[in-house]
């Protein structure tokens, strides 16, 4: 596993959770909330790539 992929999942997770924060304590909850949902799709889409590649390998490497 690449640990690039590691560090952009968490570098996403740091800046969520700072917007977060910063957000919950100004009084603007849904927007917080709209915020770590988006970062969870972009960590998710990432995964999502990373897997899709991972059965292309599978694919190839079977010769399916």
């Amino acid at each position: 596993m690449d640990v690039d992929l590691v560090f952009k999942i968490a570098a996403v997770g740091i800046v969520v959770s700072v917007l977060n924060q910063v957000l919950t304590r100004s009084g603007r909850e849904e927007q917080a909330t709209m915020t770590t949902l988006a970062g969870l799709i972009v960590v998710l889409m990432i995964v999502v790539q990373k897997i899709s590649e991972l059965f292309d390998l599978v694919k190839t490497l079977f010769g399916l």
